[in-house]
């Protein structure tokens, strides 16, 4: 088969004809009819030849060419596309390295097994242009909504026709135990959206909590127009559901907006998500009433919030405790995923019996270390005195008014909560050189004596050793594993030592060591080196703040 001037015409209608069926540029599918004309001339004249072919957007004329390049004489690899200064000088006036002699060739002839690769190219470039087409159309519409049909289902997935691709529901992402059957029309959110070899990925799925945000938007216009904001979804999908928004106009109630009147809006929202329950819940920026309002329909009693570690206790009543933990745990879950906090919920009973506890341990403790009665020590505990350090460095008006104290008694209680203080620390030192400590890390400021003695139980000697350490080994913290949190106890955690206090101290060492430019640290971290060399102690060195 040539490519004469009866179908020359005929070649580029054919092109358009392919580019509007696949709804692709038509330039792309000419492109793809030269690569294939090239490959079946380079089957006749000679696959290391360098043949190209063009052709002509208006008229469908198709020129083959030969095109051989100018190198330098040794590196001539390929005579049938390459050729040196002198064998160019023939053909081309003042010829140099890089210059191309370009010279026409007779069109090929293409017998069956040249127009079926002729063809087969053509139609993998087109199926690439399809791809990458799709894949522009739709990577900017990741974290929207769809409506598809579907076609069919694939071991539990569910691929779906959007009009100009496919995408698929996995079943991970359906709801509960739905089931499609083909040309069912469905309603999902683009997940995710990647380029792969075999064409773009498109992620769809209706258990996302992204989806019925973007469900309330469709229904609600106040969301739509900014005036109300989802601050965030928590899902058990296909059973239950809760949701946190806040209005920035106060005329707006933002839970009546979303339920809607007669609850026709979040009606809507829970037809397409299979009856999900949606508990919908005015977002607040204090952390402990947005708790409250999360654990709703439960009444809480009281919240006590350890912001450090992103845990938070709630006090129920004893009759609330099953409604505030939920079926299966599902309220307390969906309330923890709502407000990014681990939460421990316990019953007023067991909160009393922890306090009393509390209250009894500490009630001991000035007991022994200050040789108190226990109705003496009963009262420091009254007070808020929690431990010996706040006897010891606490003002003095602050024992005064304990009744029974006087200024000789509050001198003698301080002096005793001293002494104790400082036989506890020679002990811990005595210990802490037992191990093996060096004085470097003795006279590192910002280490009390028991932070000496547990450094050195976890075979840390030197300041050299500290340097090394992480913030988090210091003061401990939380991570996730297999999406559940997991406590990692620091080594420095029993003395209240918090991540920034541990991290400067961790950098003064390295600063000390030489291993850390000072110039190259973040202003704050610059601040607390400079402390360090002044010889000015950090807040860890004060003996009160040393024992909390």
């Amino acid at each position: 088969m040539a490519i004469t001037s009866a179908n020359q015409l005929e070649l580029l209608q054919t092109a358009e004809a392919v580019a509007r069926e696949k709804m692709i540029d038509p330039a792309l599918v000419v492109e793809a009819m030269e690569e294939s004309l090239a490959r079946a001339a380079k089957s006749r004249y000679g696959a290391e030849m360098d043949i190209r072919v063009s052709i002509d957007r208006k008229t469908g004329r198709a020129s083959f060419t030969r095109v051989r390049t100018v190198v330098e004489d040794e590196e001539v690899e390929n005579y049938q596309a390459e050729m040196t200064v002198e064998q160019a000088q023939p053909y081309l006036e003042s010829p140099a390295v890089g210059d191309q002699f370009i010279e026409e060739v007779p069109p090929v002839e293409m017998g069956r097994i040249a127009a079926q690769s002729a063809k087969q190219v053509i139609l993998q470039k087109i199926r690439e242009a399809e791809r990458d087409r799709q894949y522009e159309e739709f990577k900017d519409r990741a974290g929207t909504i769809i409506n598809g049909v579907v076609k069919r289902e694939e071991y539990g997935n569910v691929i779906v026709d959007m009009g100009r691709g496919e995408a698929i529901l996995r079943r991970n992402d359906k709801i509960g135990r739905e089931s499609y059957r083909p040309n069912d029309r469905v309603r999902c959110y683009i997940k995710d959206v990647r380029r792969e070899p075999r064409g773009p990925q498109i992620f769809l799925s209706r258990t996302d909590p992204q989806f019925m945000a973007e469900l309330f938007k469709m229904e609600v216009p106040e969301i739509y127009d900014g005036i109300i904001e989802i601050k965030a979804v928590a899902r058990d999908p296909g059973s239950r559901a809760k949701i946190a928004v806040i209005s920035y106009d106060n005329s707006i109630d933002p839970v009546g907006a979303c339920v809607g009147m007669r609850g026709s809006r979040v009606q809507a929202v829970v037809n397409e998500l299979q009856g999900e329950k949606i508990d919908i819940i005015p977002w607040n920026e204090d952390q402990p009433t947005f708790l409250v309002n999360a654990l709703q329909p439960a009444e809480v009693s009281k919240v006590v919030l350890d912001e450090e570690a992103e845990r938070i206790e709630v006090v129920v009543p004893e009759e609330q405790l099953s409604l505030a933990i939920g079926r299966r745990g599902q309220n307390v879950r969906l309330a923890s995923q709502l407000t990014g906090l681990d939460i421990d919920i316990m019953t007023e009973a067991d909160e009393s019996a922890r306090r009393q506890k509390e209250f009894e341990l500490r009630t001991q403790l000035f007991m022994d270390a200050l040789d108190l009665d226990e109705f003496f020590a009963q009262l420091l505990v009254s007070e808020g005195f929690t431990n010996l350090e706040e006897v010891a460095y606490v003002d003095v008006d602050e024992l005064l008014v304990i009744d029974g104290v006087d200024d000789s008694t509050a001198g003698e209680l301080q002096t005793r909560a001293r002494e104790h203080l400082e036989a506890q620390a020679k002990k811990a030192l005595d210990r802490a050189r037992e191990l093996g400590v060096q004085d470097s890390l003795v006279e590192f400021e910002g280490l009390n004596p028991q932070m000496i003695e547990a450094l050195a139980e976890d075979g840390i000697f030197t300041v050299e050793d500290f340097a090394t350490c992480a913030d988090w080994e210091l003061a401990g913290g939380w991570t996730t594993v297999d999406g559940e949190r997991v406590k990692d106890d620091g080594l420095l955690e029993k003395f209240e030592v918090s991540l920034e206090e541990a991290q400067t101290m961790v950098m003064t060492a390295r600063v000390l060591l030489g291993w850390v430019d000072p110039s190259e640290l973040d202003p704050i971290e610059a601040v607390s080196e400079g402390d360090a060399e002044d010889g000015i102690d950090s807040d860890l060195a004060d003996p009160e703040a040393a024992g909390n």
